[in-house]
């Protein structure tokens, strides 16, 4: 049985973190690290390996800031949770400990709960829909790019970042919503995800990412949601033997930035980082999609899980159960404007 690729302890992650934030309180948000000599250093901190969507991103942004930048800007990727998990990175960047994140929008819901507009079900019927519901212009869009609540806690968004539509999986096959019912699902720190789970009679548990695989070994969980590409590169299907391909839900990453440190950079060096988080969300769209069907093709090479291909009236029992009454729930959280609007769509 193979095992995900990151072991990190909470104890080390605490230490860690203690650690980095008092490097933070002697001037690390503003020269991110940097030396004498006035160049920057990015710490670029996030929870999945380098094959997935997000992970080339990073790399991408990486490689584009150090090519176009000069030698003014250094930056450090560090994937797979290695330096900060989901339990400790949105204290990282709103410290300067980090300087730049690309969480999934759930891990936003204490901070600014209107970013879990991302985690309604069913908002994208296709990863087509992506790109005209939630660019910068739309209702949706401005709830991401022009959110206050980030603003006031020094994160600036730089782009919006896909990993494409998850799937459900489970030791049980689920073709239906009553299948859920009493099996526990992970899910991450979102209200909206636990009534979606709710309206199918799943129950929830909030737990890291990180924690996923042994926690669905152990069983600990009975199942989970994410796109293939998450699922694959973390062995999750070693230890499930369903997977239903639902395209329920979506994992959409902000792709953010201590502003503390964006300002400290020459107005050069800001359109530098601003060009190049713009060319890695390019770069990401494109991938997405491809990286995601790969990882499909893999797990069902290895043959241990079964993939059920829900039809059409199958997906639409799960989506009646949600829509529209989980996205109506948060209308007061998300903004009636912005929901009236969605539902206008669906008509």
């Amino acid at each position: 049985m193979r095992h995900p690729r990151s072991t990190r302890t909470i104890a080390g992650t605490a230490v860690l973190l203690t650690a980095a934030l008092v490097a933070a309180a002697c001037g690390g948000a503003r020269s991110g690290g940097g030396g004498g000599d006035g160049s920057h250093t990015i710490k670029f901190s996030h929870v999945v390996t380098k094959e997935t969507p997000k992970g080339q991103a990073a790399e991408k942004f990486k490689e584009l800031v150090e090519n176009q930048c000069g030698d003014q800007i250094t930056v450090e990727v560090y994937p797979n949770s290695e330096l900060y998990g989901d339990e400790d990175e949105m204290q990282a960047v709103q410290s300067g400990a980090a300087q730049m994140l690309a969480p999934a929008s759930a891990k936003f819901t204490t901070i600014a709960p209107q970013l879990q507009v991302l985690d309604l079900p069913f908002l994208f019927d296709s990863v087509e829909d992506i790109p005209k519901i939630a660019s910068p212009d739309t209702e949706v869009g401005k709830a991401i790019f022009e959110n206050q609540a980030l603003a006031d806690r020094g994160i600036k968004v730089l782009g919006l970042w896909d990993n494409g539509l998850k799937q459900l999986s489970s030791n049980k096959q689920l073709a239906k919503p009553s299948d859920l019912r009493g099996q526990r699902f992970r899910i991450q720190p979102s209200d909206v995800l636990r009534s979606q789970f709710g309206k199918w009679r799943g129950e929830t548990t909030p737990m890291a990412f990180s924690e996923v695989y042994s926690a669905l070994q152990q069983g600990v969980i009975d199942g989970q949601e994410n796109p293939y590409s998450n699922i694959e590169s973390q062995n999750m299907h070693t230890v499930q033997k369903h997977i239903t391909e639902s395209n329920h839900g979506y994992i959409g990453y902000a792709h953010v930035i201590n502003n503390e440190f964006f300002e400290s950079l020459s107005p050069e060096l800001q359109d530098c980082v601003t060009s190049a988080a713009d060319e890695a969300a390019d770069f990401n769209h494109e991938i997405a999609t491809r990286v995601n069907e790969e990882s499909k093709k893999t797990i069902e090479k290895e043959g241990s899980t079964e993939i059920t291909e829900l039809t059409e009236e199958q997906r639409e029992a799960f989506k009646d159960a949600v829509v529209p009454s989980v996205w109506k729930q948060y209308s007061d959280v998300l903004g009636e404007e912005l929901i009236a609007d969605l539902l206008a769509a669906q008509e």
